[in-house]
């Protein structure tokens, strides 16, 4: 999904990549972020922005599938980023089904494969891209979607490879590195 959507220029791809002698089997989000408006919609006022994010599950013989996992700590993904300023979205089976929890995603090595990790109760609940208050704790129990999203509205190309995503309660293995950071290192 991106800005197209609502008659915006961004273009974005999600596509498989196989593995080679040097790279794993892995997703690769790209595309080109435009911030140019649609000139014939004058309500659409902010472009600019590009997103992906799994399909929700099928329904089973018992209602929704969902993913639990609350007996874990983090998330972690392993990933090659450009360093551009990402954010992961973890969407829950909330009262409001628009609210969207989201974690910055640090690249401390652009170019090079790398593991980050992210504790869940370092997510911060949004809604249409506002912070939402009360900040109530993440339905772990009930996740519906995870996805990647950049929305810094800068111009141009942007590529990032995406080879896991698995929920963990083990934070390294010498190739790893926690992102939570605090309040004011986030907003750099």
């Amino acid at each position: 999904m991106s800005d197209a959507d609502i008659g915006g220029f961004s273009k974005v791809t999600l596509e498989q990549v196989p593995a080679t002698a040097s790279e794993p089997t892995h997703a690769r989000f790209h595309g080109k972020i435009s911030i140019d408006l649609p000139p014939n919609k004058p309500q659409v006022q902010r472009s600019g922005y590009a997103a992906w994010r799994n399909k929700d599950r099928g329904p089973t013989l018992f209602g929704k599938s969902l993913w639990d996992v609350h007996r874990y700590s983090f998330l972690a993904l392993r990933i090659k980023s450009d360093g551009r300023k990402y954010f992961v979205n973890v969407q829950t089976e909330s009262i409001v089904y628009t609210d969207i929890h989201q974690h910055r995603l640090y690249a401390q090595r652009p170019g090079e494969w790398e593991t980050v990790i992210f504790g869940w109760s370092n997510f911060v609940r949004t809604n249409y891209g506002q912070v939402v208050e009360p900040q109530n704790e993440m339905m772990t129990q009930k996740v519906r979607t995870i996805g990647i999203g950049l929305t810094d509205r800068v111009p141009g190309s942007f590529d990032l490879s995406i080879a896991g995503i698995w929920a963990t309660n083990r934070i390294g293995d010498g190739d790893s590195h926690s992102l939570d950071r605090t309040k004011s290192e986030e907003s750099d």
